[in-house]
């Protein structure tokens, strides 16, 4: 068989004859080379250039097809052939493919860092690709990171145990069934026994209530999520209950912060200042015997200016002070939200960019995108976020040395 040389001659002539004025542009060099390569593709599929006849041949040729290929170098258009029986598509062109793999690992990394679909479109034409690309085109494309997301929340958690894992939420808007509705997004992380962190999981519900939190952490469980010492997290009242029932043997701490902020908030303007400075005294104190004796003496001190501080107060303290029954050291880790905090605002930054979610689909590609990237750095990272030689002491204690998580109350 043999193959014909016109059109590399034509791009070679092209070439050749190529002056300063650069009458013949990088795209049509580009463009007639690829067609040379798709032509030489379907000779070989079918046995026989085209207008020749061979016994090898399998199959007819039928016209072309006209594809836009958008590369750096501009738009190219191309015929792809067409066959009498069956269809080709040319393994140089991903089928369905607008863009080069180059530009689309741009338009992904433009999405993970929370550029809106319209701003990824002039990024794109920036790039030089003058027909842009459309929202929907946007979208498909990053229907591709769902692999990675998926790896991360289909992993399994049996490798260590994890003494300590924070949980919270954040809220996203999301367009579903004609109207937008206001959707909870719940993100787990927690401490290695080695004392690295990891991000265990991220899920998306209508609401914190127990139904969701119970389905959130049996998953976690089912994955081989193990040795749970201490649950970290706000005072949700469908959380705690799915700790209680999911998670049993392990202890919960009230985030401290969140604690401070509910106090404040039926204590009068006024005294808020003290009142914020004497709760922080009870954190100050070297253990857990003394810390319980400061929070009483600072209920004491605030039943005749504030009773109804004084009150919730007196009513948290084994919530606040669940931290107490750990190592000193970790502490000022464990006594609050803060890690998962830190990561929620990351997360709302890039958010807020798209304002109003299309589906809860795309919130779990978005925000899962974020998390593997997290969860690669927190795992690569050289330090250890807490000490391995003090977290190992924890995995022995018995479940009477744990404290447990106070019934849910109104």
């Amino acid at each position: 068989m043999t193959h014909s040389q016109s059109a590399l001659s034509e791009l070679a002539d092209a070439l050749i004859g190529t002056d300063a004025t650069l009458t013949t542009s990088i795209a049509e060099i580009l463009g007639t080379a690829l067609q040379e390569l798709i032509e030489a593709e379907v000779s070989a599929k079918i046995g026989a250039d085209h207008g020749e006849r061979t016994p090898a041949r399998s199959n007819l040729r039928n016209g072309h097809r006209p594809k836009l290929l958008s590369t750096p170098a501009g738009d190219v258009e191309v015929g792809i052939p067409k066959l009498r029986k069956g269809s080709f598509f040319p393994e140089l062109l991903e089928p369905r493919r607008r863009i080069d793999k180059a530009l689309w690992a741009v338009i992904m990394r433009a999405y993970i860092t929370g550029t809106s679909t319209r701003k990824v479109d002039d990024l794109v034409k920036a790039l030089g690709v003058d027909s842009g690309v459309s929202k929907s085109t946007v979208s498909r494309i990053c229907k591709l990171i769902d692999d990675d997301v998926a790896i991360l929340r289909g992993r399994r958690l049996d490798h260590q145990p994890f003494p300590y894992i924070w949980l919270d939420a954040t809220y996203v808007h999301v367009r579903e069934h004609g109207q937008v509705v206001s959707k909870a997004v719940v993100i787990a992380t927690g401490v290695r026994a080695d004392g690295h962190r990891e991000v265990l999981g991220v899920d998306i519900g209508n609401s914190e209530n127990e139904t969701f939190w119970t389905e959130f952490l049996r998953d976690l469980v089912d994955r081989g999520l193990n040795g749970v010492q201490l649950v970290i997290s706000d005072a949700h009242a469908g959380l705690r209950a799915a700790i209680r029932r999911v998670l049993q043997g392990s202890g919960w701490q009230r985030c401290r912060v969140h604690a401070k902020r509910n106090l404040l908030a039926v204590a009068n303007h006024s005294q808020r200042q003290l009142i914020s400075a004497l709760i922080s005294t009870i954190f100050a104190q070297p253990d857990g015997d003394a810390a319980r004796a400061q929070l009483r003496t600072v209920c004491q001190q605030l039943e005749t200016v504030a009773p109804k501080v004084a009150k919730r107060l007196e009513a948290m303290e084994d919530d606040l002070l669940a931290y107490a029954a750990f190592p000193p050291v970790h502490w000022s880790k464990i006594w609050s939200n803060n890690p998962i905090e830190r990561l929620n605002r990351e997360l709302k930054r890039r958010t807020d960019v798209v304002q109003i979610f299309p589906d809860p689909e795309s919130v779990i590609r978005l925000v899962g995108a974020l998390l593997v990237e997290v969860n690669e750095e927190l795992i690569a990272a050289p330090r250890r976020y807490m000490a391995a030689v003090t977290l190992e002491p924890l995995l022995d204690r018995s479940d009477d040395q744990i404290p447990s998580i106070p019934a849910v109350t109104n």
